[in-house]
């Protein structure tokens, strides 16, 4: 018998509840872990409201990157074996004491990594690497601005273009996250009002990235927020920049087509997922790429808080009013 906190109905975070579970075993193809960490990220606290792009049926438990030990594999699984620590992407479920995952989600973790850290180590470091990698080819010497930089992503992001070579300007909407951000290596900070912003307050915004990066605007900028100060950031991009559209805690925002033309700029969705499943071998790679910058330790998840499972409901809670910084990790026994 397991636990799981599950989502039985549409609904916010305090609708989770702690249940009993039965897990069948693994079936071919698929590896049986007992989860040791949870990465709680932005789209859990979407799932359960039937906001995503994917909508399993209830009940269910949201949690889409854990962390564990193996404990059992299927038929056709050869190079995963009882006891082996793991890292995997299950999409939702995570938010569990034991949980099926298909064996290509699988990637084994170093010795060395703890379970908290591998469970805020994929979806973060996955989103940004491909972001700023493939989608914008960002280049060393060039700027970046991102909003949300201390986030989970964002905090990810800030590293991964330091180690890029990039000029970072991280975006952040208070003090202590402006801290958070320039502790990462920022080397320049912004902060931008909380809330709705008006026409004189989105020009204020976008001047002060556009004196941020020099004068002439920046390269690439990365998304996390939307909402609001979407616009201002794209009014603020450089000559041929590239605008990464990486998420909408702030709202999911209009964007005026005419700058683009104007600016010869592109804007690109970053559906990171998606392009795992896609691309299995280029995903394969960037994990190789991203397991050795971890051991050169030029990244490291930023976990900030780590609560129990049973207060899974206050860290979505925390993710939906954006007072967190770094990640936040769910410790299961």
């Amino acid at each position: 018998m397991a636990q799981a906190m599950q989502s039985h109905q549409v609904g916010g975070p305090e609708s989770l509840t702690l249940d009993d579970v039965e897990v069948a075993p693994p079936t071919a193809g698929h590896v049986q872990i007992a989860v040791k960490a949870a990465g709680v990220n932005f789209p859990d606290t979407l799932i359960i409201r039937d906001r995503y792009q994917f909508k399993p049926p209830r009940p269910f438990a949201p949690g889409g990157e854990v962390a564990g030990e193996v404990l059992s594999v299927g038929d056709g699984v050869t190079d995963i074996a009882p006891g082996d620590r793991v890292l995997a992407l299950c999409g939702h479920g995570g938010f569990a004491t034991c949980i099926n995952v298909p064996y290509p989600a699988i990637v084994k973790i170093p010795d060395a990594m703890p379970f908290e850290e591998a469970a805020g180590f994929v979806m973060t470091y996955g989103t940004s690497y491909y972001a700023l990698k493939d989608r914008a080819a960002l280049e060393a010497g060039e700027s970046l601005f991102i909003l949300g930089a201390a986030g989970g992503v964002g905090t990810a992001a800030i590293e991964l273009a330091k180690a890029m070579g990039a000029r970072v300007i991280a975006g952040v909407s208070s003090e202590e996250k402006a801290g958070v951000a320039t502790d990462l290596g920022a080397d320049d900070t912004l902060i931008y009002p909380r809330g709705a912003l008006d026409r004189g307050a989105q020009k204020t915004l976008s001047g002060a990235i556009k004196q941020a990066a020099g004068g002439e605007g920046v390269n690439v900028i990365y998304d996390a927020v939307g909402g609001d100060y979407a616009e201002p950031a794209l009014r603020a991009m450089a000559w041929e920049g590239r605008y990464l559209v990486v998420g909408f805690p702030a709202g999911i925002p209009s964007l005026p087509l005419n700058l683009t033309l104007l600016k010869s700029c592109q804007i690109m969705g970053v559906f990171w997922g998606a392009a795992t499943m896609r691309d299995p071998a280029g995903h394969q790679q960037n994990m190789k790429d991203l397991f050795a910058l971890y051991a050169d330790k030029k990244i490291k998840p930023v976990i900030t808080r780590t609560l129990p499972l049973a207060q899974a409901g206050e860290a979505l809670r925390l993710l939906e009013a954006r007072e967190a910084t770094g990640k936040i990790v769910l410790q299961v026994a």
